[in-house]
This record gives C-alpha cells, structure tokens and sequence, in this order.
C-alpha cells in the first residue's frame, strides 16, 4: 500500500505539473487522477501477481482471480465515468486505455484455461473486440516507442487465439492480414532483432486456419465455419432402462508432442482438435460479466459443464507427471480422468526376456528442460529404458481411479499392454500405429485418428479422396452419421461379450461420443480397399469383441450407404454385405 501511495504522489506531480500550476488544479479533480493511478498501479501488481500462481490445483488461484477481476472491473468503468479530467489532467492515451481492455481480455481468456468454460471465451472475445472497433491501438505507430508497438503485435496474436477456439475464422483471417501489415511497418520502423520470430507467428497460424484437409461451402463459394463442440443433440441418447454406469468426466490431460505438426500459440492441431471434443457450445454470460471468480455460490458450487482440462504442450516428464498428480489428487468421486497423449513414439532398444510395463517403449517427453546429472543420455546401457518417454507402467499408479485413455502415436499399441492392477474402470484408445502409403501424408495437419474423434465425417471424407463438398450434401451426411452413432451406441449396450469397462463410461456424453466414434473410425478403416495392414487400425484395451462392433454387418452396411451418398462406394470393399 505504501508503495502504491509513493508510486501516486510521484505520478501525480510528474502528471500534474505539465497541465500548469499543481495549486490550480480542483481538489476534486486531483482526487480522480489519484484513485485512476491506484487502480492502474493495483491491477498491473494483481495482473503480474498471476503469473506466480501455481498452474495446476483448481482451488489456490479462485480467489486471488476473483480480487484482480474486482480491481480491473472498478478501474475500467473508473476511466469511462472520468475520461474528461483523465484526458485533461492525466493526458490518457487511447492506448492505455486499450492495454486495460486487453489485460481484461487475458484474464477472461486465462479463466477459460483454468475453468475449461467456453463462455468465458466470448468475454475475451468482447474486449479484443471493442479494442479493434474502437482503435484504441491506431495512434501507436506514431510515437517512437518498439516497446509500444510489441504491445499491440502481442494482442493481436491473443486476439487470434481466440478466435481459433470460438472458430471465428473470417475475424481469423482479416486479423492475420492486418498482423501481418503491423509486421511489416513494425520492422520496416525500428530494424528489430525479433522480426524473423513475428514472421513465425504469421507462418505458423497460416498453417492452423489451414489444417482442415475437407472444405465445405455455400453454394457462393465462401467457406463454411464448422464447429465440433458438443451440442445439444451431438451425443447418442442412452435408451430408456439401458443400463451404464453413472460416471461422469471431470479432468483431462490433454498433451501434444509431436514433431513437426502445425502448431499456434503452445497448441498443436492435435491438442486444439481434442480440447474441442471435449466442450459444449459457449454461451454468452452477458451479464454475469462481472468477477468470474466470485459467482460460485457459497451455499452449493454449480456444476461444471465441461471437464476441467490441462493442456500442455511438448512438456518433461517431470511436468506431466506434477500435473497428472495434481489432477488424480482433485479428482471428484465417481468421476473419470481422462489423458489424451498426441506423441512420438518411444520404441524399446535391444531384446528384453521379460513383457512388463516397461519393456515395450511409449511416447516421447520433452528433454530439453531435464537436465539428468549432467550426463548425455545417449551413454546409458543397452538394457536401461528410455528416460524421456512415458511408459504405460508410468500410468499404473493412476489406475486406482477411473481412467480414461488415448493415444494417438505410431508407437501407441504399447499401451495394449495393461494390466488393470486395481479393477476400477480402465479404457485405452488406440491409434493406428502407421497409415497406407496411398494416402496423402496430413500428418503435419494433424493426426487422422484424432480427425475421426473431433470431426468424423471430415475424416471420412478425407480417407474417401474428398476434398470439398457443398453445404447441403454436408447436412445430409451429418444427419445419417448421427442415425449411424445411435446404432452403434445401441451395438456397444447390447453385446453380450464387451467389457464391463466400456458401458461404465458409457454415462457420461463426452465419453459416449468419442467411444462411438471411435467404433466408426475402426469400421470406416477396416472396411476401407487401401487399409489392408492390421497396424493400419485402431485397437483397444480391453479389446471390443469385432463381430459385434467394428466389424458388424449392420455397420458395415451403414458404411456403404454413406458412401453412396457421397459417390464414393467404390473405395471401400464390398463383400463385406453378402449376408443382406
């Protein structure tokens, strides 16, 4: 506080003595320009305060978010009732008070992250927003500052983030353009040393808005936007009297380290489309704008809609494991931890005699930052494993709860090899190890398998050697996948031979929805004329019984029809229907 005071006092007359003689001013007015440098002084410590939280735990960081959402709160309508004397005797700049909206946006963008609440994105979205309708950043290319105009090429590159997670692409890409101007007159002006890392920027989310290997269009030709958060009527309805379990999704571990894949802003293309699979739709809060941290009732907490998720991006295993902690740690009852590993994988090195936990490799963890007593890890012994992978052994201590799997990875049939020490609910999901050399390389673009968890039907017409399709025909097949995903909801509930496992997740929607789709994926592969490698498909731990799901008649027969609908018949085999 005190330093707060000293800090004013110093503003104040270095502020006040270019407007005339300080004697002149109101008292009233001085007051203003007081309270205006406490607010400021106040929320840039709260705002820098952030970033000593710890990032994972759920409770630690409520209220410390709650007390910095009331500061910016009070300063922001402060400088909109004041703005005449602010002007006057402060000498405001319209970018200060675009830095104020902006810190707003982060903190409603850093509450999405640590909430997993899509809403809060549309409150991000609100203040990026009036910052670029109001130009509040326009007169900063004037003054002589680098520092400045960093300032407004970094809330450009947030505002873009945002975007990419509400899937407003048109705002993508008229801010990319507009970034990419700001580029070229920043280094144009100053001669800086970070312009080949601005250039990075633009390349890499050019990249991002161009992932999606399918296009759908308006019979104008203007893109389609897509989105692939749950809905309303996106997972299969449980029939009445079927009988799951009732466990629901409360955490998940999304990671990606894949060499090489696109990726924008610490998140891979992996990792964006499965944070996606695993939100509802946002809504508007409107007007519950006000201090997220402080609207939970003190009587009852209200329910979380979407799982709390943890995104983490290329980290060691020393990270991984701190958050996996954290989260197994939280973890509510009758609730279901979920970890998606998009990663390299890890083969094992040398012939081992024994079959354990540790003996057949897994997916790689990031090196760079673990330092092992100096020595390179390249001199250990034949018959060490390898340090820097995560083991499916490494995931047994977390099986003492309900555990949720899936590995995408050329090395994820590792994790077939479990063993549910403990007995409570375990799922793996398992990519294809390797795809056919006849299909186009998208590996960059990000992972099919994972594709055909976020978006099935883009994914089935990628493997179907589609590249755009109009609206319409889009809506149709969306439709007949829907009928087909209640189909198989209805195979999985009805075999007499599936693993217990499986129905227990069945419960909860996120987790019904990926099961589904990933038996569409697996029967889409199998049936599929240039899929003929059993590494070129999905498996499972425990195993599905094929004959009653992924290789099913009645599915099967789904799988054509769709493919008629779309012309494509011809890429997948047919013998497969000689029993109707």
């Amino acid at each position: 506080m005190e330093k707060a005071a000293v800090w004013t006092e110093f503003a104040l007359k270095e502020i006040m003595s270019s407007g005339g003689a300080e004697d002149d001013i109101p008292q009233g007015e001085r007051k203003t320009v007081t309270d205006f440098c406490y607010l400021l002084d106040k929320s840039k410590q709260l705002f820098n305060g952030l970033r000593d939280l710890p990032q994972y735990g759920q409770k630690q960081w409520q209220s410390y978010f709650g007390r910095t959402f009331d500061v910016y709160t009070k300063l922001w309508k402060f400088q909109q009732q004041h703005r005449q004397v602010l002007d006057n005797r402060y000498g405001l700049k319209r970018w200060q008070i675009g830095e104020i909206a902006s810190k707003i946006g982060q903190l409603y963008y850093h509450y999405y992250l640590r909430t997993s609440e899509t809403s809060y994105l549309n409150e991000a979205f609100s203040f990026y927003s009036a910052i670029r309708q109001r130009s509040y950043y326009s007169q900063v290319n004037k003054e002589d500052r680098p520092e400045l105009v960093v300032k407004k090429l970094r809330y450009y590159a947030r505002f873009i983030v945002v975007c990419l997670l509400l899937n407003k692409m048109d705002v993508v890409k008229d801010l990319v353009k507009e970034l990419s101007d700001e580029i070229e007159d920043y280094t144009h002006r100053f001669n800086t040393e970070d312009q080949v890392e601005w250039n990075l920027v633009l390349q890499e989310v050019a990249a991002f808005i161009e992932a999606d290997p399918v296009m759908i269009l308006n019979d104008d030709n203007t893109i389609v936007i897509t989105s692939n958060r749950l809905a309303e009527t996106g997972a299969p309805l449980l029939e009445q009297g079927m009988i799951v379990g009732q466990l629901s999704l409360a955490d998940a571990l999304i990671i990606g380290n894949c060499n090489n894949q696109v990726k924008f802003s610490e998140l891979t293309v992996d990792m964006f489309r499965m944070l996606q699979a695993l939100e509802r739709e946002p809504m508007n809060l409107a007007s519950q704008m006000n201090k997220p941290g402080m609207q939970e009732s003190a009587d009852k907490p209200t329910r979380r809609e979407n799982p709390h998720k943890y995104l983490l991006y290329k980290p060691t295993f020393s990270q991984l494991y701190t958050f996996l902690a954290a989260s197994f740690k939280e973890l509510p009852a009758n609730s279901v931890l979920l970890i998606y590993l998009s990663a390299t994988g890890v083969f094992p090195t040398g012939r081992s005699d024994s079959e354990g936990p540790y003996d057949f490799g897994g997916v790689l963890t990031n090196s760079n930052r673990d330092i092992i007593n100096g020595d390179a890890i390249h001199k250990r012994n034949q018959s060490h494993k390898e340090m820097h992978c995560l083991h499916p052994g490494d995931l047994y201590p977390f099986t003492r709860k309900p555990l949720f799997i899936i590995v995408d990875s050329s090395n994820s049939v590792a994790y077939k090899n479990f063993t549910n020490l403990f007995g409570q609910p375990l799922v793996c999901l398992l990519s294809p190890t390797a795809y056919p050399k006849a299909l186009q390389d998208q590996s960059q673009r990000g992972s099919l398998f994972t594709l055909f968890l976020n978006n099935p039907l883009m994914a089935f017409l990628f493997v179907s050697g589609l590249s755009s399709m109009r609206r319409g025909l889009w809506e149709k097949c969306q439709e007949y996948l829907r009928k087909i995903n209640r189909d198989i909801a209805q195979l999985l509930t009805h075999s007499r031979s599936i693993d217990q496992a499986f129905l227990q997740f069945f419960g909860d929607e996120f987790l019904r929805l990926l099961l589904t789709r990933f038996v569409f994926c697996s029967a889409t592969m199998r049936m599929h004329k240039i899929f003929r490698e059993t590494r070129n498909y999905p498996e499972s731990y425990p195993q599905l019984p094929r004959d009653e799901t992924v290789e099913n008649p009645h599915l099967q027969k789904h799988i054509l029809e769709l493919a008629s609908i779309l012309d494509v018949r011809n890429v997948f085999l047919e013998n497969t229907i000689d029993d109707y």
